[in-house]
């Protein structure tokens, strides 16, 4: 059970951060745009680049898988 795993050979440069965004926390310009939701997912990249901003959970990971990219939750 216990044999070491080497996670460098992984490809991390598809891995992408799901989390949650509060909508108050955004620019005036997108809040306008999302009236009547309080929360958003943001999509970032591992530099913390913010590449997506999304309505639900669930559409984060399934935009990310189809750009082929590995979704992870972060909270």
């Amino acid at each position: 059970m216990n044999h070491p795993y080497d996670f460098g050979a992984l490809d991390q440069a598809n891995i992408v951060y799901v989390r949650p965004v509060q909508v108050a926390d955004l620019p005036d310009e997108v809040q306008q745009q999302v009236a009547g939701l309080d929360t958003l997912f943001a999509v970032h990249n591992a530099a913390g680049e913010r590449l997506a901003l999304v309505r639900d959970r669930k559409l984060a990971f399934v935009l990310a898988r189809q750009n082929d990219m590995s979704p992870v939750n972060v909270h």
